[in-house]
């Protein structure tokens, strides 16, 4: 019997920690593929962060590096100066990425580091029991504001997306979702180009994916598909940011 479908070869069989309803495992499995796909579980190394993902080097099985919160862009630099022939990505949560790593991966655009971020935005620090995040909404409840995020007091979400696409140093950004069929494959799309761009030694590429939190967002698994939906793709508008050249 022909097998059509399985777990990729660069995912271990090691059973995922996240949440019921967490969208972390599709997005892992993405990644997975896409490094199947272009033949490079060999030559790959990933750069897991401090956040909901923090256990991702128990789920790819290719070399993977540990960072300090915050950090992973900038480890993820030093690795690929070191091993330039390498294909380094970094996997990233948005209290990571956003906030207490906003320095690293403002400059790793800004200096054009081949490197490929894999951004997961839920809206919230959800390791950490559901504290505001510099990406959370407005009127989002967290731990940290009860009665919804203020900008008077707390300021306006950040899109990281659109402001990393300013810089010279990037050559491609995307924002994505995994809450419907159609998204994921459109999700897949733009992780292989991100990929594609580093193996052309094209520079920074960056893929934002919108993520969902159930238990920190205080919904059941469907209601939380229904929120990215709602809310978040409003905010978050879907599609390519900074293009790429086609090939």
């Amino acid at each position: 019997m022909e097998i059509v479908f399985g777990r990729p070869k660069a995912l271990t069989k090691v059973e995922f920690h996240y949440c019921p309803g967490c969208t972390h495992g599709i997005i892992h499995r993405l990644v997975a593929e896409i490094i199947d796909e272009l033949a490079i579980q060999g030559k790959s190394i990933g750069i897991a962060s401090v956040g909901c993902s923090v256990m991702a080097y128990d789920y790819f099985a290719v070399d993977m590096i540990q960072a300090a919160h915050g950090r992973a862009p900038a480890v993820a630099t030093a690795v690929k100066r070191v091993h330039p022939e390498s294909v380094v990505f970094s996997y990233q949560g948005d209290g990571d990425l956003a906030a207490i790593g906003t320095a690293e991966i403002v400059h790793a655009a800004a200096r054009g580091e081949n490197i490929t971020v894999i951004f997961v935005n839920n809206g919230t620090y959800g390791m950490t029991s559901g504290q505001m995040a510099p990406t959370t909404l407005i009127g989002q409840k967290c731990t940290t504001c009860p009665e919804g995020r203020d900008p008077g007091r707390a300021g306006y979400p950040i899109r990281m997306s659109e402001l990393l696409a300013t810089l010279d140093g990037a050559t491609y950004i995307s924002r994505e979702s995994v809450h419907t069929p159609a998204r994921i494959n459109s999700a897949k799309k733009a992780i292989r180009k991100a990929f594609e761009v580093q193996l052309r030694k094209e520079g920074f590429s960056l893929v934002e994916i919108l993520s969902t939190c159930p238990i920190n967002w205080g919904l059941n698994p469907v209601d939380s598909l229904k929120r990215v939906e709602d809310e978040m793709v409003p905010f978050y508008p879907l599609g390519e940011i900074k293009k790429c050249r086609e090939v």
